[in-house]
């Protein structure tokens, strides 16, 4: 099974991405405007960072099966670099200074509505 585990990790990217765009395409109808996706700095990386009103959204996607699972995927590591870049996000940001951060979590799962976690750390 020599050609495997590349085709897994592409299911898996492919996966993650239509996550994230069913997690953006959720927030928008929900009157989020979009700003950035798949946000990447030397040490972490956003997949939504979304505004609404005075605030600017750092939104962590997960696709998995189930509820906890999405939400126990998020570790206590990935919460620190998620934090990070968006500090540099807003740090590069104008518009984005006066606004107060909230880190979100949206799980995604198969044949069902996205569930949005608000302030989940």
């Amino acid at each position: 099974m020599a050609g495997g585990a590349p085709s897994r990790k592409r299911a898996a990217y492919r996966r993650g991405w239509l996550a994230e765009y069913a997690a953006a395409f959720f927030l928008l109808c929900k009157g989020y405007r979009i700003e950035a996706m798949r946000y990447r700095t030397k040490g972490g990386e956003i997949d939504i960072i979304a505004r609404r009103g005075t605030l600017a959204i750092f939104v962590e996607v997960k696709a998995r099966r189930d509820m906890q699972t999405a939400v126990d995927a998020v570790s206590h590591e990935a919460r620190n670099r998620i934090r990070a870049a968006a500090g540099q996000w807003m740090s590069k940001q104008k518009d984005f200074a006066e606004l107060s951060a909230r880190f979100d979590i949206i799980a995604v799962r198969p044949l069902r509505l996205p569930r949005h976690f608000k302030d989940a750390f």
